[in-house]
């Protein structure tokens, strides 16, 4: 199983619409990246990441504009295997509650795999340790 780090750059949003009367939020911008704990293969099949776009109210609930799912199982299995991979900064579309297009949100992605252990001089037992 191979374990490292998942980084996300939301870059921004374009078409999103405003969810409230006199809200300005349609074209976002945000330009900042997230790091989650990833490993290829998991212990489930569900490789994917599904960003959750919501609004900013200050005196309600922050409303639900859409998602927009990525699926990463490719980007897990070619990092696992060279150390480090990416899917590039693209447009991805965010879908409404009802399943109509909202808009797009631009993300990019890589996972790169944690150093490896390194054994320094038999720190973990071997035949010079040994009764033999």
């Amino acid at each position: 199983m191979a374990t490292g780090t998942m980084e996300v750059l939301l870059v921004n949003a374009k078409g999103l619409g405003d969810t409230d009367f006199i809200g300005q939020g349609s074209n976002p911008s945000w330009n900042e990246k997230f790091s989650f704990r990833a490993e290829y293969p998991g212990s489930g099949d569900n490789f994917k990441l599904i960003l959750k776009i919501l609004d900013k109210d200050t005196f309600s609930a922050d409303d639900f504009i859409g998602q927009a799912t990525i699926y990463v199982e490719d980007l897990l299995a070619l990092g696992a295997e060279n150390g480090a991979a990416e899917l590039h900064t693209r447009k991805y579309s965010v879908i409404s509650a009802d399943q109509t297009y909202r808009g797009e949100i631009q993300v990019g992605v890589t996972f790169t795999i944690k150093g490896e252990a390194k054994n320094d001089g038999g720190k973990f037992g071997g035949w010079r340790e040994s009764n033999f």
